[in-house]
């Protein structure tokens, strides 16, 4: 199992995930985003472009690694690892 945790910022758009500890099966980020999907409809959107990019304006790290691989999101995660999924948030 692994673990995902979100930054706060997501919870507005998709509260259904708010308190909620996110524990899943996944060996790839790809992985990780599918079965997010699956949990908080649109999300994928949100984090990937239409070709399944990941958008600019989001990171994810493995554990205390930024993922590599923001095109394909083929990124491998080991059972036990933590994976955050923040945004950057611009404003005036």
């Amino acid at each position: 199992m692994i673990q995902v945790e979100l930054t706060p910022h997501l919870f507005t758009f998709f509260p259904v995930l708010r308190g909620k500890k996110i524990e899943m099966e996944a060996t790839t980020v790809q992985e990780v985003v599918t079965q997010l999907e699956a949990m908080a409809p649109g999300l994928s959107f949100y984090l990937c472009d239409e070709g399944g990019a990941l958008r600019p304006h989001v990171n994810i790290f493995i554990g205390q690694e930024r993922i590599v691989d923001r095109r394909t999101l083929t990124d491998r995660i080991s059972p036990g690892t933590r994976v955050l999924i923040m945004q950057a948030l611009s404003g005036g």
